[in-house]
């Protein structure tokens, strides 16, 4: 059913101006979860809706001692158990992810030790990542699905960086508890504000080697393989046109073919993780942080939604704006709140005959999202909202996609898609 634009732009504009709301928090009133309700959206059009009550259809357990902890060694971007990337490093003990932040912001950016070039990002410390989607994984013994309220960076958002996920699990181990992670390698897609994973391995290394560094594991046991529990030899791969465009060090860091290749490139995994002992509690420092970035688009993509098919391509060109403020409080008590937005111009082109030939003319399109998190020491909430509008010669196609992970209580994905009709 096609919509008025009016109506559509209605729509855009409470999504963008209407703000999230969380509860007071305190140790005796923790984080009380908000209804996201569907005001945000058209009744008229079909509402994808999840609520994260049914479990993924594969889990896999890792032990420590006497402790066992069963999740989905995945992590994804709504409740339907899609896999997106794997969860590669596991934390037991005194591992809070506040705990695990505390740990790794502490470090300095010297790895040459460990055989790490000085260079970045090998030589950069550990951040708040600005620009990462919020994910989710399930902890089937413990809080279900959960969601990435702390995510890290090492590195700046292009050209390369190491990026780590980390979500808490609700399972406690003697005194101490469980944290999932998921730590990729990537590069900024030039032209973009994408990223494509060039290494599952090489950012799981950057792990091991910095809670080493860290001085917090056991000494008797410091860390042990979780054996196999996510697909292997591979896992996801790099589409050809991007691989091609690697210089030789990133293909070495792949550890694939000489390009240029005309098939996607596989990412190799060797379907395991690392689980961390962490015997001693890394302090949680009160403090803030803040961050923007503008990225500016100048690239080809394939159209991200409402597609006609494999030849169907954007040359997309202007600005967009992140922000990142994060803030541990005295209380101890962490805030996290990123934005995005952009107003850009969009060229159709076909390139089904292999020749990119345009198509139309060029039309505006705004992009925008938001993420609102929240940790205290007994509950957790992140909220996410993205949307994106095209002003095109037949109409309006609108995405908008809401994602909100409380830590108990209602969790609900919402996802709308209105495309033009032909």
């Amino acid at each position: 059913m096609k919509l008025a634009l009016k109506q559509l732009i209605a729509i855009l504009i409470l999504l963008l101006t209407t703000p999230i709301l969380f509860t007071a928090c305190s140790h005796e009133n923790p984080v009380t979860p908000q209804e996201v309700d569907d005001e945000f959206f058209d009744k008229s059009v079909e509402i994808i809706r999840q609520f994260g009550d049914t479990p993924p259809g594969e889990t896999a357990t890792v032990t420590l001692g006497d402790a066992t902890l069963e999740f989905w060694p995945y992590t994804g971007t709504t409740f339907d158990g899609t896999p997106v990337d794997p969860i590669n490093v596991v934390f037991a003990g005194e591992a809070d992810p506040l705990q695990i932040r505390a740990a790794l912001l502490a470090l300095d950016g010297d790895r040459t030790a460990f055989g790490f070039p000085d260079a970045p990002p090998f030589n950069t410390v550990w951040l708040d990542a600005i620009g990462g989607d919020v994910q989710t994984t399930c902890a089937v013994t413990g809080h279900g699905w959960v969601g990435s309220v702390v995510q890290l960076t090492l590195g700046d958002y292009g050209p390369l960086r190491a990026h780590l996920r980390l979500f808490r699990t609700g399972n406690e181990l003697g005194d101490g508890c469980w944290t999932l992670g998921g730590a990729h390698f990537e590069m900024q897609i030039p032209g973009t504000t994408d990223h494509q994973v060039l290494s599952w391995e090489l950012a799981e290394q950057l792990v091991m080697v910095d809670l080493m560094r860290s001085g917090l594991l056991d000494p008797e046991v410091p860390m042990v393989p979780t054996g196999l529990i996510n697909e292997a030899p591979s896992f996801r791969s790099i589409p050809a046109v991007i691989y091609n465009l690697l210089p030789p060090e990133l293909v070495d860091i792949v550890g694939g073919p000489e390009p240029p290749v005309t098939e996607p490139v596989p990412l190799a995994s060797d379907g395991q993780g690392t689980l961390f002992n962490v015997a001693i509690a890394a302090p949680v420092i009160p403090g803030s942080y803040t961050t923007s970035t503008v990225v500016v688009f100048d690239q080809m993509v394939p159209r991200p939604y409402c597609s006609e098919g494999p030849g169907d391509y954007l040359l997309v060109s202007g600005p967009v704006d992140f922000r990142l403020t994060t803030v541990v409080t005295n209380s101890l008590e962490f805030h996290t709140r990123s934005k995005y937005m952009g107003s850009i111009m969009a060229q159709p082109f076909d390139l089904s005959g292999g020749t990119p030939e345009p198509i139309g003319d060029p039309f505006p399109a705004r992009v925008s999202g938001r993420q609102i998190g929240r940790m205290n020491q007994q509950s957790s909430e992140i909220v996410s909202r993205d949307s994106r509008l095209t002003h095109e010669s037949g109409g309006p196609q609108i995405l908008l996609e809401q994602l909100r992970v409380p830590q108990s209580g209602r969790k609900v994905y919402r996802s709308q898609l209105h495309c033009i009709d032909h």
